[in-house]
């Protein structure tokens, strides 16, 4: 299976709850954070929900 490195490039301070949420359950929150996560439908379903706040590279 795909790994993908996620990384918080924008703050979540001003966009909805839900999105705030979905940071969290990736495993961010701060700035400059990364995470490494398999490429399953439902990661990607919430990559592409806070595809404005981060930035995606494939491994």
């Amino acid at each position: 299976m795909k790994r993908i490195k996620v990384k918080q490039v924008r703050s979540g301070i001003g966009h909805p709850e839900i999105q705030k949420r979905t940071l969290r359950a990736l495993g961010l929150g701060r700035i400059g954070r990364m995470r490494e996560h398999d490429a399953t439908p439902q990661i990607m379903g919430m990559v592409q929900k806070v595809a404005h706040l981060i930035s995606v590279e494939e491994i």
